[in-house]
């Protein structure tokens, strides 16, 4: 996950000394006090309990679906984990050219980069919150960015300032594809998702709850938002959202 509390990580960046030849990574070398709200408070249980209780093997498939990725794309996962959505995109029969993660957790990072090369997928990793997308992608070719599980734990704020950075880092026509929990239409889904909220707090989680994500999307400039799946879990309803940054953008305006 990525969400900030301070503006930024220091440090200069350098290739991570003893990391594999198939994995690059850069580190920024966060502050030993964390200014982040991890993943999960053990780091160890994080893909287990993503696995059981938010049908992880159901929406991951179906966003790699709504993602299509292909051999001219250079994808960023923003907030990307443990990276188990890069290392589906890296096996996929239709593999992107390039493949980019950031994640303020160096910890988590260290987990990523394990699977990363157990599953022989090549994959630029880098330290940084959401409001650094912008820089951390400039120059990349970045053409798909994607973030799974990051929005709902975020202060509103960051949302905003995150949204903005990511539509900053896509050329005109780029796509932004979440997975997160999203409107939480029934009782029961509202029920389940107390769980999410007791870890994570009502005061960052309740706008996704309320439904605000697409409304956020587009005050970012982005355009053709839309739901495209609902996945009902033990811990609440979850949603993919894809939107498309349009041409004649300036910045985070659009010229009309």
């Amino acid at each position: 996950m990525i969400s900030s509390r301070n503006e930024h990580i220091a440090g200069a960046s350098h290739l991570q000394h003893g990391a594999p030849e198939r994995l690059h990574m850069t580190d920024t070398s966060p502050d030993k006090a964390l200014d982040f709200t991890p993943a999960f408070p053990l780091r160890w249980a994080y893909d287990p309990i993503v696995s059981t209780l938010t049908r992880e093997a159901r929406w991951r498939q179906s966003l790699l679906r709504q993602v299509n990725p292909g051999p001219r794309d250079v994808i960023a996962d923003v907030g990307c984990g443990t990276a188990s959505f890069l290392a589906l995109l890296g096996c996929h029969s239709s593999p992107p050219e390039r493949l980019i993660g950031i994640d303020p957790d160096a910890e988590i990072l260290a987990r990523a980069r394990e699977k990363l090369v157990a599953a022989d997928v090549l994959v630029t990793l880098e330290l940084g919150y959401l409001r650094d997308v912008a820089t951390k992608l400039s120059g990349s070719g970045v053409n798909k960015i994607v973030s799974s599980l990051v929005f709902h734990q975020v202060p509103l704020a960051e949302k905003r300032a995150g949204l903005r950075a990511i539509f900053d880092a896509l050329p005109e026509g780029g796509e932004l594809h979440i997975a997160d929990y999203g409107l939480q239409r029934t009782v029961l889904m509202r029920t389940c998702f107390r769980l999410v909220q007791l870890f994570d707090g009502k005061e960052d989680t309740q706008p996704n709850a309320d439904g605000l994500l697409p409304r956020l999307m587009e005050e970012a400039g982005f355009e053709r938002v839309e739901e495209t799946d609902v996945v009902p879990t033990l811990t609440g309803s979850f949603s993919l959202y894809r939107a498309v940054k349009p041409p004649q953008c300036v910045g985070s305006g659009v010229v009309r």
